[in-house]
């Protein structure tokens, strides 16, 4: 079986991390690197693959079975659009688009030209996503009622060097708390009305360096959060699930699941239940849930694959995505506004 001409838009932070993984991909093989930074024409060149300066010279040369695009945000629309126009299926980094408005015409367009189009929410292929998945949908932690979650860490200032991630869109919710929302999402359902606020008391940019903001799930959940790229703490994601070596393992637990039957810590996952009646009188205890070893980015890659070459169905669909881009968005409104704001869901 012939490896997949996967080409990689975009050759920023993440879309070298895509190349690494496409080129050392057993289903794929890296076909072309798009980018118009000397960068990309080094990186190419590295590889020894085609380098391309826009998308236009990609889809007028070889063919290619697949895209991932990891051009800056406001070009995913435009990039995407030009992919699926060829047949092209794409795996567009997150957030999908810059607006909930550019993403639907995304979607509908990849929807009419029965074209696969997957958004780059990586933490879904995460294991102990997938373990915690299964204990929701098996009832283990009953009917969801409340969610806890904390993003808190320190970014040097070196990391605000780029002058995009000083102006609004760069900072912290976009960049990083959007997968706390996606995961929620994909564990608890459909977000339905966000409220909170965001501030930029500690660096002063023209973007938030801090979130506060309470969700309503459509089951009736509600979840708290709390971010800062500004204050020192063990508590986020990378921390807690060692997924990227650069960022010291904390073994510390930063969300928090609340059923009628158990409680559920994640993403090293312990299920707290009572020993004996359901009582706040009885004893609590944790049993911890074993989640086999898997590398997000790499089992994403095969996904990507998968939906490609035998036409499986995507995990992250561009619906998702929006879904997902329209949550994060109404925190930006309610922070203006100072009221709930509701989420409209893509059809």
């Amino acid at each position: 079986m012939s490896a997949l001409r996967i080409a990689v838009v975009g050759a920023g932070y993440m879309g070298r991390k895509h190349i690494r993984y496409v080129a050392a991909s057993e289903e794929c093989r890296l076909a072309a690197v798009v980018d118009p930074a000397a960068a990309a024409e080094r990186a190419a060149r590295e590889h020894g693959v085609r380098y391309c300066r826009g998308i236009d010279e990609l889809l007028s040369g070889e063919p290619i079975d697949g895209a991932i695009v990891a051009a800056p945000t406001g070009l995913h629309e435009e990039v995407a659009l030009r992919c699926i126009d060829a047949g092209v299926p794409v795996l567009v980094e997150k957030p999908i688009c810059a607006t909930v408005a550019s993403a639907e015409r995304l979607n509908r367009a990849a929807d009419q030209a029965g074209v696969a189009l997957l958004v780059g929410h990586h933490r879904r292929y995460n294991p102990a996503a997938a373990a915690a998945k299964r204990l929701f949908d098996d009832g283990v932690v009953g009917r969801l009622v409340a969610i806890s979650t904390i993003w808190c860490m320190c970014k040097p200032d070196s990391y605000y060097a780029a002058a995009w991630r000083r102006q609004p869109g760069g900072g912290p919710v976009l960049t990083n708390l959007i997968h706390e929302i996606d995961l929620l999402r994909y564990l608890a359902g459909d977000i339905t009305e966000v409220a909170g606020f965001t501030g930029n008391a500690v660096r002063g940019f023209a973007t938030e360096d801090s979130a506060a903001l309470t969700m309503r799930f459509a089951g009736g959940a509600l979840a708290s959060v709390v971010m800062s790229d500004s204050a020192p703490s063990p508590w986020s994601w990378e921390q807690a699930s060692g997924e990227s070596p650069q960022f010291p393992a904390s073994g510390q637990n930063p969300t928090r699941f609340f059923g009628t039957e158990a409680a559920l810590e994640f993403p090293r996952l312990a299920v707290w239940r009572y020993r004996g009646p359901k009582s706040w009188t009885s004893p609590l205890a944790a049993e911890h849930v074993s989640v086999p070893d898997g590398d997000a980015f790499a089992l994403q890659l095969a996904h990507f694959a998968a939906v490609v070459r035998d036409g499986a169905a995507p995990l992250v669909t561009g619906r998702e995505g929006q879904c997902t881009l329209a949550a994060t968005l109404a925190l930006f409104e309610a922070a203006r506004s100072g009221t709930s704001v509701a989420v409209t869901q893509a059809d």
